[in-house]
């Protein structure tokens, strides 16, 4: 039986399998942001993958988060903004795992992505 919250660390994980390329692709900071077809083309060749225990792999999660998200379109961006905050709340608990709201917030998160990202 799968541990709570392993669904949503596979699912960040998915999604952030998407993000890393980011850093490589965006070059130094202040660089432009993406526009939205290239923000979900990125998304989708990510190979970010964090490692770990639960709660390492939670501030992994959220500190790619916060490193790729000014790089995106807004409409990408700013959803990833709001799922570096709940990864971070998760991974400042104990058990370093998404609660049950937070997984519902990143539901919502990633549902708006998709609305973007086909």
């Amino acid at each position: 039986m799968p541990k709570p919250g392993a669904g949503v660390v596979r699912s960040a994980v998915a999604l952030s399998a998407g993000l890393a390329a980011i850093l490589l692709l965006g070059g130094c900071a202040g660089a432009p942001k993406m526009d939205v077809a290239a923000s979900c083309e990125f998304l989708n060749n990510d190979t970010f993958k964090p490692d770990g225990n639960q709660q390492q792999q939670s501030k992994q999660i959220a500190a790619h988060y916060h490193e790729i998200a000014d790089r995106l379109a807004p409409e990408i961006g700013n959803p990833i903004k709001d799922m570096a905050a709940i990864m971070d709340e998760a991974a400042a608990s104990s058990l370093g795992a998404a609660t049950k709201d937070q997984q519902e917030k990143l539901t919502v998160q990633f549902n708006k992505i998709g609305e973007y990202c086909k």
